[in-house]
């Protein structure tokens, strides 16, 4: 049996990104449902290790990211804190500090370049020798060529951050309807007004639907709809093929490991060339990320395992002795240019919040707060300029007014 209901908006994606619009939008009074196929934070959100590191993470060529991923890390700290008040959650949230340390010759010359660069648009990173990269992290391999430390970078837990969004998100009235699939864009003319869901399935069997009890599909009527859906936005068949965006999946191979002492296994970020280390309070240790052009495949294999453990050794010997706890796989959403797509769609009603690649958990807040502007009538504090057209996905960073 079918069931009609309607909202301001329908967020379509139950990760960080889909919560974090959710909730500003709900903070501004509009109703809001968020769709999410399975758990929410099952996707990217679930497997991300969680650094906020815009200076670590410089690449050459990304003007524009780096000036969003500033801007959402200056956002951060006021997010974490506001969030875990109105949820009584934690979130993991910690200035950590990360190290950036060049383990051979050639890996020195790179990481001087990036430095280089780091320093001629003046953001806080350091040059470090050998020695005084070992008083900040004792544990490092013995023999290496110096590092670069960036004292402002920070690191989140995304699972509990995700499960702290859902509990503000609901405190905010938001309806969060999980195990639920969108199979249908409703059109009228030329503007979505909506969705047609029902209850999805996972190997035969339905994905429990925790704050939402009904069986029939339903039909959800809004005045917007929210794409963000993460690594499957650009194959959302129930979106007209043109108002798809360029989104592709982008796998990522992740390892969780821990002390069996239960101590922090490191007290900084620590990354080279090949691999990061991101340690959580409890004793655990995230090692990521490969970087796959693998379609939808979420397989973990033994050469991915292979060479997150090697670099990691490499990088801090003691993770021979922890216990490996997990390996998991997932799909970050990758553009063009690696530019994240926020703001309005290429049809009425349809907004964009999706293809932030390596970095939804850095951009949660600052997407959050431009598809709260956009749909609140407000000057966005986030330009997004058609991809189809000109390739570029979001242009400005400004001041909200």
């Amino acid at each position: 049996m079918s069931e009609q209901r309607d909202f301001d908006v329908v967020v379509v994606g139950g990760g960080v990104i889909g919560l974090s619009c959710a909730w500003r939008l709900a903070q501004r009074g509009a109703r809001v449902a968020v769709v999410e196929r399975g758990e929410p934070g099952c996707g990217a959100s679930r497997v991300a290790a969680g650094m906020l590191a815009p200076v670590g993470e410089l690449s050459f060529g990304e003007p524009e990211l780096l000036e969003l991923t500033l801007a959402a890390a200056r956002l951060y700290p006021e997010f974490v804190a506001e969030l875990e008040a109105a949820s009584g959650e934690v979130t993991g949230y910690e200035r950590l500090g990360a190290l950036h340390v060049a383990l051979d010759r050639d890996e020195a010359a790179q990481l001087r370049r990036v430095h280089d660069l780091q320093r001629s648009l003046e953001l806080e990173a350091e040059w470090l020798p050998p020695r005084k990269c070992r008083d900040l992290e004792p544990g490092l391999t013995p023999s290496f060529h110096g590092g670069v430390w960036a004292a402002g970078e920070a690191a989140v837990d995304p699972r509990a951050l995700t499960a702290a969004l859902l509990a503000a998100a609901c405190a905010e009235g938001v309806e969060a309807l999980t195990g639920t699939e969108v199979v249908g864009g409703i059109l009228e003319g030329e503007r979505l007004t909506g969705v047609r869901t029902r209850p999805a399935h996972e190997s035969g069997k339905e994905v429990r639907r925790e704050l939402s009890p009904d069986t029939g599909d339903n039909v959800i009527r809004a005045e917007a709809v929210v794409l963000a859906n993460g690594a499957w936005s650009g194959a959302t068949e129930w979106l007209p093929e043109r108002a798809r965006p360029p989104v592709r999946p982008v796998k990522g191979q992740v390892l969780e490991l821990r002390r069996r002492d239960g101590e922090p296994p490191a007290r900084r970020i620590l990354a080279s060339e090949r691999v990061y280390l991101v340690p959580r309070g409890d004793g655990r240790l995230i090692v990521g990320a490969t970087v796959e052009e693998m379609g939808f495949d979420t397989a973990v294999t033994a050469g991915g395992i292979h060479e997150l453990l090697r670099e990691a050794y490499r990088l801090l010997p003691d993770v021979a002795e922890m216990e490996l706890v997990d390996a998991i796989a997932g799909l970050r959403p990758g553009t063009p240019n690696n530019l994240p797509l926020v703001g309005p769609g290429e049809i009425d009603g349809l907004v964009l919040a999706t293809g932030h690649f390596r970095n939804g958990i850095l951009l949660a807040p600052l997407a959050a707060q431009a598809v709260a502007d956009l749909l609140s009538n407000r000057r966005s504090s986030l330009t997004r300029y058609r991809p189809h057209k000109d390739e570029r996905a979001v242009a400005e960073v400004g001041q909200t007014s």
